[in-house]
């Protein structure tokens, strides 16, 4: 099937449009070549790569864009809206050890917490709905404006982008003004700040090539980055330090699962000590983890809260979200009844993923339909009255890709939407727009959109119609 003969779909129409002109022109150059010869997005993703970007028109760029922080604010609001203000009650309800709780606590009464997230989302035809809603500092996409700049140089987008007025939000750009409106009380007057982008010792083994990659893109924001991991620091006169140098701001990669490891979080104990003195900051604290929680999602979803809401933010959180609910022997269903809920999976199990609330990327996630009978039953059994949520299908509406072949491909996205403090210096959009990036894989029934399950990435322009 070639581009021309695909309907127009019912959200892509940019996307539609610029398979148009490929169907109608495209030079001999491949248009993921720039993106291959960047060592930089090599590190981060190999040769997996679409043919093409995902477009946002403007009118739902702002709309899902004012969405989230609508549910932002919701999700900071729980403690005070459901436990009566009480930080640690909130991180037992969403599985979080005692030691845990503890640091997250502690971390919470140090400076300020402003929005930053990343939203993974699916359009279902009619809107998007949130699948998950990452907030904290640990988001990776900071090579996002690397993906766009590099796919400018294929030609044919290059003059479409120029022909539609469309632009891009560079996702570094906006974290670091997060981070400066944060930890604003550190940011020195006269030099660049000193940041340390800082993981566990075990993570860092891993990830340390991005994140030194990560800490040398800081200089182009201004920042003298730096990357290392906990067991790096020294505490000279309370103060982190690395290598003799003293750091402003400690850019945080770690998180809560990993501070369950009693050595782990003994190393994070000073770390945390100096964040209360105020020797430096903390970009994120650590409870943003618990308002990035599939749990907290669920608290949203659960029809015991909704007398807590007013009209506005019900209308906002029945748009975005689908039905999401705890593990538990009873529930209400998705139209309000009272059920078992064991019985209500078991009976729609197509139509369920069962997703643990503290752990990120992919990991310990069910998709009902993915599964045996026998074995569903068994997880869902395993699960209830612990740590985990289910949640209701979202089957993601198939999208235009060009084939690099003058044809097209349908794909499924899980779109990646960053936001981060809003301002009026916010790169000309200043409603916090942080940019994006999608996954896409050509099978609709896969479980999670995600690098881990064979997905290629794209970039995101945004603007137009």
């Amino acid at each position: 099937m070639t581009t021309t003969d695909l309907p127009v779909p019912p959200r892509s129409r940019l996307g539609h449009a610029y398979g148009q002109q490929l169907a109608r022109h495209a030079p001999d150059v491949h248009p993921t070549a720039a993106a291959r010869d960047s060592a930089t997005l090599t590190l981060a993703y190999q040769d997996r790569f679409l043919n093409g970007p995902a477009f946002l028109g403007e009118t739902e760029r702002a709309g899902v864009v004012r969405d989230l922080h609508t549910v932002y604010a919701l999700l900071r609001s729980l403690p005070e809206r459901v436990f009566d203000g009480s930080v640690t009650a909130l991180a037992d309800a969403v599985g979080m050890d005692p030691l845990q709780s503890a640091l997250i606590t502690r971390s919470a009464r140090t400076g300020s917490l402003h929005p930053l997230g990343r939203a993974d989302l699916y359009h279902d035809g009619t809107g998007f709905k949130l699948l998950e809603f990452n907030i904290t500092s640990a988001l990776g996409g900071f090579e996002n404006a690397d993906i766009n700049r590099a796919m400018l140089a294929y030609p044919p987008l290059a003059e479409f982008v120029r022909r539609h007025g469309l632009r891009y939000r560079d996702t570094l750009a906006c974290m670091v003004r997060t981070m400066r409106a944060e930890c604003a009380a550190h940011i020195p007057a006269g030099r660049p700040p000193v940041v340390a982008v800082v993981d566990t010792p075990e993570n860092f083994a891993v990830v340390g090539p991005r994140l030194r990659v990560l800490a040398a893109k800081l200089a182009d924001h201004g920042v003298d980055g730096l990357a290392c991991d906990l067991a790096e620091f020294t505490y000279p006169g309370g103060r982190p330090t690395v290598g003799g140098r003293a750091v402003d701001v400690v850019f945080r990669y770690f998180l809560p699962e990993d501070l369950s490891d009693p050595k782990a979080a003994a190393q994070v104990e000073p770390l945390l000590t100096a964040a209360e003195q105020g020797t430096v900051g903390l970009f994120s604290r650590l409870d943003a983890e618990l308002y990035g929680n599939k749990g907290t999602l669920a608290m949203l979803s659960d029809d015991r809260h909704r007398a807590l809401f007013d009209t506005a933010e019900l209308a906002c959180i029945d748009r975005l979200l689908p039905w999401t609910r705890y593990v538990r022997p009873d529930a209400t269903d998705p139209a309000g009844s009272r059920v078992d809920l064991l019985a209500h999976a078991l009976h729609h199990q197509g139509e369920l993923i069962l997703k643990p609330t503290l752990l990120h990327g992919g990991h310990g996630i069910t998709a009902g339909w993915q599964v045996g009978p026998a074995e569903w039953e068994h997880r869902l059994t395993a699960a209830m009255n612990g740590p985990y949520v289910v949640q209701r299908r979202v089957r993601p509406v198939a999208e235009p890709f060009p084939d690099g072949e003058g044809g097209a491909l349908e794909l499924f996205l899980n779109w990646g939407v960053y936001v981060g403090a809003p301002g009026a210096d916010d790169e000309g959009y200043g409603d916090g727009y942080g940019g994006g990036f999608v996954r896409g894989s050509a099978d609709p029934a896969v479980g999670v959109v995600s690098m881990g399950s064979g997905a290629r990435v794209a970039c995101v322009f945004d603007g137009g119609a």
